[in-house]
C-alpha cells in the first residue's frame, strides 16, 4: 500500500508540474529608513522548472503503481 500511495502522489505532483511551469514569490526589502520615512521595494523571485521534470515524475509514479500491482499477482 505504501508504494501505491507514493506512486499516486508522484503522478499528481507530476501533472501539476506539467501544467504550471513556474511560480513567483515576492519579498519586501527596506531601501531607505530615515526616521519616520521608509522606502520599501518589492522584489520578485521567480522559480522555474522544465515540464520534463513533471513528465518524469508522472511516469515514475505510474511505474510504481503498476509494479505494485504485478507484485500482488
Amino acid at each position: 500500500m505504501q508504494t501505491r500511495t507514493i506512486g499516486i502522489v508522484m503522478v499528481i505532483i507530476g501533472v501539476i508540474m506539467m501544467l504550471y511551469n513556474s511560480f513567483n514569490y515576492i519579498t519586501t526589502e527596506k531601501i531607505v529608513d530615515i526616521g519616520p520615512i521608509q522606502i520599501n521595494k518589492e522584489v520578485n523571485h521567480p522559480i522555474v522548472w522544465s515540464p520534463i521534470v513533471g513528465i518524469v515524475l508522472a511516469t515514475g509514479g505510474i511505474v510504481l503503481i503498476l509494479s505494485k500491482n504485478k507484485q500482488l499477482s
